[in-house]
């Protein structure tokens, strides 16, 4: 089996994840500064084979995209383009930033470290990963 990368994109930085080789488990990867963010997926696939990508979904409360959607749907796009053979899925991420600022305070952290924004967008990333796979998982059944 291959791995499967989620990404939260930002307009400044991008968090990301990435399941073990099993697919059972999702780990928080890095936060990179979205203008490198092509370049670090395409070298990261050098090293670690990925069968697909998922792409966090900005939608409000009402279920209309997030204006960061004009941003990742270019971003999307091109993908796509430069990686054909890897899929790309949309996951909603409603209320990832919420979930990753309780996952760090309930692990503890203390406030300064609770306000790094690459550390949130890490686990917004994971969180994303870890809502994708149990939707796969629970839909199988």
């Amino acid at each position: 089996m291959a791995r499967i990368l989620a990404i939260d994109y930002g307009k400044a930085r991008t968090g990301l994840a990435v399941t073990d080789p099993l697919q059972l488990i999702a780990n928080g990867l890095t936060t990179v500064e979205t203008p490198c963010l092509e370049a670090f997926i395409v070298e990261y696939l050098k090293k670690e084979e990925v069968e697909r990508i998922v792409i966090g979904h900005p939608v409000q409360n009402s279920g209309e995209d997030s204006e960061n959607m004009r941003r990742i749907t270019p971003f999307v796009n091109r993908l796509r383009k430069i990686l054909p053979d890897i899929p790309v899925e949309y996951v909603d991420e409603r209320f990832t930033s919420v979930l990753a600022h309780r996952a760090m305070i309930d692990g503890g952290l203390k406030k300064k470290a609770r306000q790094n924004k690459a550390l949130v967008d890490e686990i917004s990333a994971t969180i994303i990963l870890q809502s994708y796979m149990e939707s796969k998982r629970f839909g199988n059944r």
